[in-house]
């Protein structure tokens, strides 16, 4: 498929710190790209420069064909943005920050009000389009932001963090409309995000840590390169035990957020046996299928939100 995204060694740095380091990526044309790490990963940096808000310090980012440095103009008519914090006016009706954003891109009379009320009725706000923002849930103020993101009919959506603040119904509702707007308009779509669930409805997954691109997968192939059951391990003594675990069955059980992590196929015979084995140590022993923050894990050997920093402005 053709490259909706292209971007080429792209390096940037906050004075001393790099930010996002060497980085290479390709999204096609109507995918559902997702960007995971934690905060400091770089992935709002990434974002940044992907929307033109920033330039970076090297590499270069094409949107479409269009360099993102040099034809910057093309590029923004070609995306819509729904940034982390809100960009929608909370004083202003739905509608009217809809006509007050489609003015914005030179769109007004009859094609402005035939727009408004084609994305007031895709995102399900129709009978909503006279009340004022801050009197909507978060979840339907996240779908005023989407709708005023669409309304110049762009062939990119970026969306950082767009599930921030939304409880899990209304992430799942705001998914949704994701999905329908891939399957009905084949928009291409790149979001960041910290939330598993929502990496996991994407087609591809980038892993995101310490600025670097560390693997590109689909969901399904990201878990299965944990190579078996994950086996989890409260105890006491963390380092004596996983000493003697190592010694006595041969596998290699790495402390994580204060417990010993065990990836071994058919888990659940292993349970048993340090259960036997251990039985003044164990604490507690639970083994599971691999899921995608376990390859998160496997990958960079600590979980998610054991981040650093959000990266700087």
């Amino acid at each position: 498929m053709a490259a909706a995204v292209e971007v080429e060694h792209l390096t940037h740095r906050f004075g001393d710190r790099v930010a996002v380091d060497d980085l290479s990526l390709t999204v096609a044309s109507g995918e559902i790209f997702a960007l995971l790490g934690p905060n400091g990963s770089g992935k709002t940096t990434m974002f940044r420069v992907l929307s033109t808000l920033l330039e970076p310090s090297g590499g270069r980012v094409r949107i479409f064909g269009a360099d993102t440095a040099s034809e910057a103009e093309a590029v923004r008519r070609s995306f819509g943005v729904v940034f982390q914090r809100p960009s929608v006016d909370p004083k202003l009706t739905v509608l009217e920050n809809l006509r007050h954003h489609g003015r914005l891109y030179r769109v007004s009379g009859a094609e402005l009000s035939s727009r408004c009320d084609e994305m007031l009725g895709r995102v399900g706000l129709t009978d909503r389009a006279g009340d004022s923002v801050e009197t909507l849930s978060g979840g339907l103020q996240r779908r005023v932001e989407l709708a005023k993101a669409l309304l110049h009919r762009p062939r990119l959506l970026l969306l950082d963090e767009p599930s921030t603040g939304l409880d899990p119904g209304a992430r799942r509702e705001f998914n949704r409309h994701l999905a329908d707007l891939r399957e009905r308009d084949g928009v291409t779509i790149l979001l960041t995000t910290h939330y598993m669930e929502e990496a996991e409805r994407c087609d591809r997954v980038g892993i995101m840590d310490s600025g670097k691109l560390v693997r590109v997968d689909t969901p399904a192939a990201l878990k299965a390169s944990v190579g078996g059951d994950v086996v989890v391990v409260q105890a006491l003594d963390l380092s004596d035990l996983g000493n003697r675990i190592r010694d006595r069955f041969g596998v290699e059980a790495a402390p994580v957020d204060g417990a010993l992590r065990i990836e071994r196929e058919r888990g659940h015979e292993l349970v048993q046996q340090l259960v036997d084995a251990f039985p003044d140590d164990v604490q507690s022993v639970t083994f599971g299928k691999p899921t995608l923050e376990d390859a998160f894990i496997h990958i960079t050997g600590r979980r998610l939100w054991e981040g650093g920093e959000e990266e700087a402005a």
